[in-house]
């Protein structure tokens, strides 16, 4: 059985900035983590080699920094970490990310199972996991919230939909989203760490996905792109400080002025 995981370095969402000259994320500008459901999806991995023997692979597609989300995905049990580096990929949007992806997964061979997380938290699309799957022509499972029964040709899953959660049961070849409800991910050990820390990581350019097409690469394969970035005015806080015999009764005033006393 082989599992591939897609993994995602994401800058700090809290402390980023953005390049107004570009309207592009300054990936520079705050400190990097993997996407915090693609951690779901390497519990998920992890899970299944433990019951089945699995062999399992991730992918990455960023700078040179992102071979630290490759090596936290060997420290969680992967047995290969491939990186996804090439100026021709920066830029790119689900589409172009999506079309890269297939070619790398279409090179490294047959495979049972795709997970990833539902979305990542810079982009928040959700696109990539579905395109992924339009393009290897398998089936997809998307949001999926629990893992009820995986055997070596099929797994039973929870996905959430709008109208409530709904049990399916898929035969391999398949995709799955997972949501942060899938699992809750477990910390490597410092063992598991420095065997990470001193396993390779293998990077590949484009010349090595073989057959694509360029201009279905990066910013020239992209089908959307940001026109520019407004950011909402930052609201601080407003404070008065009540003094005297009627601070009580002025604080029910207030109160009361702001509508919070009614009902």
């Amino acid at each position: 059985m082989h599992i591939i995981v897609l993994a995602k370095q994401v800058p700090d969402i809290e402390k980023v900035k953005f390049l107004r000259e570009t309207n592009r994320v300054d990936r520079k500008s705050a400190d990097s983590e993997i996407n915090p459901f693609d951690l779901n999806a390497l519990e998920a991995a992890q899970q299944m080699k433990e019951q089945l023997g699995a062999t399992v692979t991730v992918i990455s597609m960023g700078p040179q920094s992102a071979e630290a989300v490759l090596r936290e995905g060997i420290a969680r049990d992967a047995d290969r970490g491939i990186l996804l580096y090439d100026d021709s990929f920066a830029g790119a949007d689900t589409l172009a990310t999506s079309y890269t992806l297939a070619a790398a997964i279409r090179k490294v061979g047959d495979f049972d199972l795709i997970l990833c997380g539902e979305t990542t938290v810079d982009g928040d699309t959700g696109q990539v996991g579905p395109g992924l799957a339009e393009r290897l022509g398998v089936s997809l499972l998307p949001f999926v919230s629990e893992l009820t029964k995986v055997s070596t040709d099929k797994v039973t899953a929870v996905t959430e939909t709008s109208a409530g959660s709904l049990s399916v049961e898929a035969s391999f070849p398949l995709l799955i989203t997972g949501t942060k409800e899938l699992n809750t991910p477990r910390l490597p050990t410092l063992k598991e760490k420095l065997r990470a820390r001193k396993a390779e990581v293998e990077k590949w350019t484009a010349a090595d996905l073989g057959d694509v097409d360029p201009v279905k690469l990066g910013i020239a394969g992209s089908a959307t792109w940001v026109e520019s970035i407004a950011l909402p005015p930052e609201k601080k806080r407003k404070g008065e400080v009540l003094q005297g015999e009627d601070a009580a009764s002025q604080l029910v005033a207030a109160l009361d002025k702001a509508g919070l006393l009614k009902g």
